[in-house]
């Protein structure tokens, strides 16, 4: 069994990563976007104000989740604890702004229209900001009033109690209220970028549901039967609110 402190998590490369998954846009992850700017959209509003401090943890070589985030935020916190993946955050929040791979993906976005207000790499250059964290080493932090984890707690180790540890740990950073996303490969056998193999949990929908149930209300787990790889069997969306009775 191959734990999270067991993978190479310095040697991962965000570049290869990126044009294995999101250099040609999937057909699911633009469906993950599209649900999550209607989820958050409904928990906001479109007139409301940008005040809530975002949190995307495990952050990795993926800015859909921020930009999701964009509207809704008056700053945005990028959690991740690989420095290549640091690295790459640092620059894609940079003056020189994101990296056009992302555009098709804000053009999701851009279909509601309180998204459609915002002009997204110069936002995402104010307000976005990249810390260097360990999952399992968030309590005592800051709570945020919205967040998203997207292919994090599944795609670090292949234990099951580090798994629930995870989610645990993304939904205890959290506000009473806070509206979530979080993205899981479905009974994922682990992945290879750049030659190297990483660790993954195999999770179902119930098992997602089973763990998140515990903190979250207006629990609605999306069972997204799309494939991008072979070792997996789909992408699993639980969007919701965390609970505010079980700190």
């Amino acid at each position: 069994m191959i734990r999270n402190a067991d993978a190479p998590w310095s040697a991962f490369a965000p570049d290869a990563y990126i044009d294995i998954n999101y250099r040609i846009s999937g057909e699911v992850d633009l469906e993950i976007v599209r649900l999550m700017r209607d989820h958050f959209s409904r928990s906001f509003g479109v007139t409301a104000a940008r005040t809530a401090r975002g949190v995307d943890v495990g952050a990795g070589p993926n800015l859909y989740p921020a930009l999701a985030m964009l509207p809704w935020c008056d700053k945005i916190t990028l959690l991740e604890y690989a420095l290549p993946n640091i690295a790459y955050l640092e620059q894609q929040a940079s003056e020189q702004g994101f990296d056009a791979v992302w555009d098709a993906f804000w053009d999701v976005l851009s279909k509601d229209p309180a998204y459609r207000a915002v002009e997204p790499r110069k936002r995402f250059g104010e307000i976005v900001r990249v810390e260097r964290a360990n999952l399992f080493d968030l309590d005592g932090w800051q709570r945020w009033e919205m967040g998203t984890m997207c292919f994090v707690a599944e795609s670090m180790t292949e234990c099951p109690a580090e798994f629930e540890r995870g989610v645990r740990a993304f939904m205890n950073v959290l506000e009473a209220g806070a509206p979530f996303a979080a993205a899981f490969m479905k009974e994922s056998e682990g992945y290879i970028v750049n030659g190297i193999r990483y660790p993954a949990f195999r999770v179902a929908a119930e098992g997602v549901e089973d763990i998140m149930d515990e903190y979250a209300e207006d629990l609605v787990v999306h069972d997204l039967q799309h494939t991008v790889r072979e070792g997996h069997e789909g992408m699993l969306l639980a969007l919701g609110r965390r609970k505010s009775n079980c700190f």
